[in-house]
Formats: C-alpha cells, sequence, structure tokens
C-alpha cells in the first residue's frame, strides 16, 4: 500500500511528501544535516531519497474568491509580495506583504463539495488550514481559513472559506485543526492568548463558524484531537515568564485539557473542560507556583518529566462546566492553574496512535527556544515528546512518560504525525533566534516510539526533510 502524509512547511508552501510502500521497519535514508544558515540566503528544502515532494500551494498562489484584505495563499494584501530592491522597512513602509503561515493540515476526502464557482467541479481530496499569522483589522487579528482542493487547477486550487464568526467577529490567527467526526465539524484552535481559543467551521462553502470560547474556554490553544467518544484534546502553547536568574529558562505555563461536550454531536451545547494533573515522584502534583518563574523553571517536577524511564501518575481535574458556570467565555489558563493542573513547556501539538483505541497519547514540547537556556536538555529546556497512556480516551487517571528528550541539534518539536503505528513523523519550528545561535534551519525527523532513546546506544532519530530558510 502507499503510505502519504502531508506536511506543511514553514515557508507559505504546501507540499506533498510520499513514498512507495515499504515493507517491514520503515527503511529511510538519514539525511546528514539541517540546512546551513547563511545571512541573506535561502537553500532549496531537501528530503531523504526514498521520498519525493510535489508542491500543491505556495504563498504566491491567488486565492479563487480574494477580499481586499487576503488576496493569496501565504501573503496578506499589505504589500508587494517580494521587496524592492534597497526598499527599507518602517511603520509607513511596508516592504513585503504579511505572510500568513498557513499551519496544521487536515486532509479530508469529500463528495459534493462546492466553492465560489457554481459550475466547477472541485474534486473530493481536500486539505484544510487555518492561517497563525497575518495583519490585525481595528486592533485585532485578522484571521482565516482555506481550502487547498488538490484535483483543480490552478485558478481553483486555493478557497477562501471564511474569514468570520457567526457574528460577525473576525476570526483570531489559527494554529490547529482536526475533524470532529461526531459534530461534522473542522475544528480551530487560535493561540492568541486573550484573542485565542476554540472555534468549530462546516466544511461546505462558505463556511459557516462557531465560537467555542464559552465552552472550551479562552488559552493559547493549538494541537487539537477528537477521540473516539467524542472527547476534544487541547493542547496549549502559552509561553511562560523568564526567570530573573536562569534569563532565558521560562517558566512552564501550558496546559493539556480535555473537553468533555455535553452532546458529542453539537459542541454548542456546552460540556466540561478538564485540565491534566501530573504527580511527582514526591508524591504531590506539579502545579504552577505564581511569582516563582526562577523556582519552577528549575524545578525536580520538570526533571522528573524529563527523565528517561520515569512513570509519572495522571489524573484529570474538571476547571469549568456550562451546566454549572455558565457559557460566557473564561480563561483557560488562569482556572487551570487555580485547580491545580501541571504547567508543562509549550507543548504544541498531540496525537492518537493508531491501533490502540486512543489509549495512547502522544503530544510535542517546544522547551525554551533558545539555545543559552540554563536548564538544559534535563530541564526541559529544549522540550521533547511525551506519552500519556490510559485505560481509555474517558478514563480519569493515567500514566505520563518521556519517549525523546531534544536537545539543541534536535528541539522545537512542533507538528507530529503518525507515518504508521509505530513511526512518528515531527516537524521542528525553532524560530529565528536558534536558526542563528545553531546556524541551521529547521527539520523533520522520524522517531520509533518503542525504540529507547535513554539507552547510550539508541539511534537518533531519521531526519527526513530539512527547511531551507526562516
Amino acid at each position: 500500500m502507499k503510505r502519504s502524509i502531508y506536511l506543511a512547511c514553514f515557508t507559505a508552501t504546501t507540499t506533498l511528501i510520499s513514498a512507495a510502500a515499504l515493507a517491514g521497519d520503515l527503511k529511510i535514508t538519514n539525511l546528514d544535516a539541517n540546512n546551513a544558515k547563511a545571512d541573506g540566503m535561502t537553500v532549496a528544502n531537501a528530503v531523504a531519497p526514498e521520498l519525493s515532494q510535489s508542491i500543491v500551494a505556495e504563498g504566491n498562489m491567488k486565492l479563487e474568491n480574494p477580499t481586499e484584505l487576503i488576496g493569496y495563499y501565504g501573503y496578506d494584501n499589505d504589500g508587494p509580495l517580494s521587496p524592492a530592491a534597497g526598499a527599507v522597512q518602517s511603520k509607513t513602509n511596508q516592504v513585503e506583504a504579511t505572510k500568513t503561515e498557513p499551519d496544521k493540515n487536515t486532509y479530508l476526502v469529500l463528495e459534493g463539495q462546492k466553492g465560489p464557482d457554481a459550475s466547477y467541479n472541485y474534486g473530493t481530496h481536500f486539505l484544510f488550514q487555518g492561517h497563525e499569522n497575518g495583519v490585525s483589522k481595528d486592533g485585532k487579528p485578522q484571521g482565516y481559513f482555506t481550502r487547498i482542493n488538490l484535483d483543480a487547477d490552478e485558478a481553483h486550487r486555493v478557497t477562501l472559506m471564511a474569514s468570520m464568526d457567526t457574528s460577525g467577529a473576525g476570526l483570531p490567527f489559527i494554529d490547529g485543526s482536526t475533524w470532529n467526526p461526531f459534530a461534522k465539524r473542522i475544528l480551530l484552535t487560535g493561540e492568541e492568548g486573550p484573542d485565542g481559543g476554540l472555534w468549530q467551521a462546516t466544511a461546505d462553502f462558505p463556511s459557516t463558524v462557531n465560537d467555542l470560547r464559552g465552552v472550551a474556554g479562552i488559552g493559547s490553544f493549538e494541537g487539537i484531537q477528537t477521540d473516539k467518544d467524542g472527547n476534544i484534546w487541547i493542547v496549549e502553547d502559552s509561553g511562560g515568564k523568564k526567570g530573573e536568574v536562569n534569563k532565558h529558562a521560562r517558566q512552564p505555563n501550558s496546559f493539556i485539557f480535555r473537553l468533555v461536550p455535553a452532546d458529542k454531536t453539537d459542541l454548542t451545547k456546552g460540556g466540561r473542560l478538564e485540565v491534566l494533573q501530573v504527580t511527582s515522584t514526591g508524591g504531590q502534583p506539579s502545579v504552577f507556583h505564581d511569582g516563582q518563574a526562577d523556582a519552577d523553571a528549575t524545578s525536580q517536577d520538570v526533571k522528573d518529566q524529563y527523565s528517561y524511564g520515569t512513570m509519572l501518575s495522571t489524573k484529570w481535574i474538571a476547571v469549568h462546566d456550562t451546566a454549572t458556570d455558565g457559557t460566557s467565555p473564561f480563561e483557560a489558563n488562569k482556572l487551570a492553574k487555580a485547580k491545580g493542573g501541571t504547567p508543562m513547556k509549550r507543548p504544541e501539538n498531540g496525537v492518537f496512535r493508531p491501533g490502540t483505541d486512543f489509549t495512547e497519547f502522544y503530544f510535542t514540547a517546544t522547551g525554551d527556544t533558545n539555545a543559552s537556556t540554563e536548564v538544559g536538555s534535563e530541564g526541559g529546556g529544549f522540550g521533547g515528546i511525551f506519552r500519556l497512556t490510559q485505560a481509555g480516551p474517558s478514563a480519569a487517571e493515567g500514566k505520563l512518560n518521556l519517549v525523546y528528550r531534544s536537545d539543541v541539534g534536535h528541539t522545537g518539536f512542533d507538528n507530529l504525525a503518525f507515518w504508521s503505528a509505530d513511526a512518528l513523523v515531527i516537524l521542528e519550528d525553532t524560530g529565528d533566534t536558534l536558526h542563528s545561535q545553531r546556524k541551521a534551519f529547521d527539520a523533520g525527523y522520524l522517531i520509533d516510539v518503542n525504540l529507547d532513546y535513554g539507552k547510550a546506544d539508541a539511534s537518533m532519530p531519521v531526519r527526513i526533510i530539512t527547511s531551507g530558510r526562516d
């Protein structure tokens, strides 16, 4: 059988990465190194020789239904697509249009999809994406989400699905997305702090978008998945404060949430938001300490999380229930701290492992995205990959353990997807600062979730793709 994965690269380009059938273990040649960074230069992305790539959408591809503000797949309409020679950026001179940074893909096979051109056949294969950057309108982020029509010609390739919700408010910048098969909606998350949260959108055109922040809360939400019971798992990415002593190490400040809907076919009817609490090896819950950024960043609790072979107990704590607390928007991060949730160092995205009946949930943590972090790998300074195991997706308790502890050469782990039951694809998003510090751009890796990476002889992750610009 053919195995395919869809990766949103870190330029404004979506690339289809595919490999032919591979018998037994995945035999992918490791790329020697990340692409080197040189000031003012970009290089081509590279993939392992067993893989191939073909661009299905680029930043300068025109939307088939543009607006005054939103004109292209990867650029807004606030400047030229390429800076003029000698152009100098200033408050009054936008030398290049804002890049919209299309983020996590949701791939769906759908029949009967329509679009702006009523006479056109849009096919059956689609990639839905939110855009995590853009320009602001009236002081608020103006986000949107698009549909890449993989069977369509270039004129009909990218459709603007929506830029406003049902109240007429502009959408936030969008980071995560997934399909909710029970409600038959695409779930969209915004990482924008007070402007972030959860939205749902119909897959048809034009899409109808509902604001769900009265159910799931306001927060820097990113990763999102639906389990077989209809629960919604949300990974928050909220950067913490830097310490006074450890000036490059941030306080853990993000949480793993689970939304238990009152009606899994209709999320607008409310539900109960829960936060994950982790018990340390000392037997006490790992919690947030206000005003103690240095102490939290260097705590034994964090070291426990980033210790190979350590199995930590977990349980879910209710933070908000619409049945008793109402449906006014609330601050999920603030309530998680008050209720005793366990903060982590910028988790980004999460997925369930195939074949486990939704009993294994894997998520990435970015860390401090700074080579100078004082806490190092053992203190989560470079993040890692975690596994949460439960008897079932609705279970009240579980176990957490480290799968892979990142270092400065393999860090900033963000999007992830299972290639097979055992092979996990991970993409870096380390940021411009770390690109300059390590003089290298980002890469994507294959992780074997059955391998003990804590052993000295454990194989390093297999580098399968390298990107060529910030």
